[in-house]
């Protein structure tokens, strides 16, 4: 009565579970294809080039064999390859994975060392430029290439000014490096403060090349949790104008065409374009008077 009443809550019918436990008694314990716990029966072979059949302990001394000699270094990914180069062998590497655990031969797999352990952002009382800068990236799409292009900006969460950018077909550390390299020797003066610099975790910004770079010039980067973008809020909201002032508008047939349109767009919303948390000011008109008020309290920025 309970299994009928559980079958009816779950709406299976009774023939069917009564079917498959029929069967599943009948396989119990046996070597059999259908048995839910065996799966498919292992061929206990491999195919060559030629259509000829290697047994699995053949292939297991071709593997031993190379173990004994300059191979031993390899995973079983390029156990498997040498045996396909040298054999005419089709090995694929789940196969080559069995085969090597069989053996006991696999490598343990080398532990990721994080030279730079992540810093949670902090709630910071932003004063003046300079003290937190946010970068992340964008992508644009050339319509006559059918290809995309990235857009890394970086934006000063006090002035709003886009501090550096970069576009271009790909998007390494490098280019990440160079850009913040450029941005810093541009707005910050010898001897200055660095600023704090927050993204989210792009591999750009967790390379080894990028944190070696924060590390060496004593620049704190901060990197956001997973699917938490408001705390990097402020270079969101200029992507998202980007998108709707530039990208939306316009249909690039080049690249070009893309990045003479973006520098001029750049252009425009660093000088021209009024921001109403500015006090209707372009970003970099804001920042040139800020610095001439005393009391800049109104505009401190917690983050």
């Amino acid at each position: 009565m309970a299994v009928a009443w559980v079958l009816r809550v779950l709406k299976i019918a009774e023939s069917t579970y009564y079917d498959r436990k029929k069967r599943a008694a009948q396989v119990e314990g046996k070597d059999h294809p259908l048995s839910p716990s065996k799966g498919r029966p292992v061929p206990g072979y491999s195919l060559t080039v030629t259509g000829e059949q290697i047994h699995d302990d053949q292939v297991k001394e071709w593997l031993l064999e190379l173990l004994e000699g300059e191979e031993h270094v390899y995973g079983y990914k390029l156990l498997a390859k040498c045996i396909r180069d040298r054999h005419g062998l089709i090995l694929n590497k789940k196969k080559a994975y069995r085969l090597c655990k069989e053996l006991g031969i696999l490598q343990k797999p080398r532990e990721r060392v994080q030279t730079h352990p992540r810093r949670l952002p902090r709630n910071r009382i932003v004063t003046g430029s300079n003290q937190l800068w946010q970068m992340d990236i964008k992508y644009g799409y050339v319509i006559g290439q059918e290809r995309f292009f990235f857009v890394l900006s970086i934006i000063d969460v006090f002035d709003r000014v886009i501090v550096g950018q970069y576009r271009g077909s790909s998007c390494e550390a490098k280019h990440v490096v160079q850009t913040l390299g450029w941005a810093l020797a541009s707005r910050v003066e010898t001897g200055e403060a660095m600023p704090v610099v927050r993204s989210d975790n792009g591999p750009q910004f967790i390379s080894k090349l990028f944190g070696d770079t924060c590390e060496s010039i004593d620049l704190v980067h901060e990197r956001i949790p997973p699917r938490t973008p408001d705390l990097n809020a402020y270079i969101e909201s200029f992507h998202s104008i980007l998108e709707r002032d530039l990208f939306r508008n316009r249909a690039f047939m080049t690249f070009e065409e893309a990045y003479e349109a973006l520098d001029a767009y750049m252009d425009f919303y660093n000088h021209r374009r009024m921001h109403g948390s500015l006090k209707q000011m372009p970003p970099i008109v804001f920042s040139e008077w800020i610095k001439t008020q005393e009391d800049v309290s109104a505009f401190h920025k917690a983050m």
